[in-house]
């Protein structure tokens, strides 16, 4: 994984786990129904955009490179490990 987007990653997943913590208080606080669900949609999104510069980040690595060594192999293998990823995130 590239620097900045590890970092960009670790930026993003702690104002997530901040997220997560506020809807706990929210719960706690027996604050009304409709807001805890719009926020819970908020962490879902901002998770699918970590999900998302993540998944970038392996194709134009770890696929980009099975693709360019040639390898036959490896890139069947890296094109299943995309394929199988993406077709969980759909689910």
């Amino acid at each position: 994984m590239r620097k900045d987007i590890k970092t960009s990653c670790q930026k993003r997943l702690s104002r997530i786990e901040g997220q997560v913590r506020g809807l706990s208080r929210m719960v706690e606080e027996d604050r009304y129904c409709i807001d805890i669900v719009t926020q819970i949609s908020a962490v879902r999104a901002a998770l699918r955009r970590v999900e998302e510069e993540l998944l970038k980040d392996h194709v134009a690595h770890c696929v980009e490179y099975a693709i360019a060594s040639g390898d036959k192999a490896d890139q069947r293998k890296k094109i299943a490990e995309l394929m199988e990823v993406v077709g969980r995130a759909e689910r």
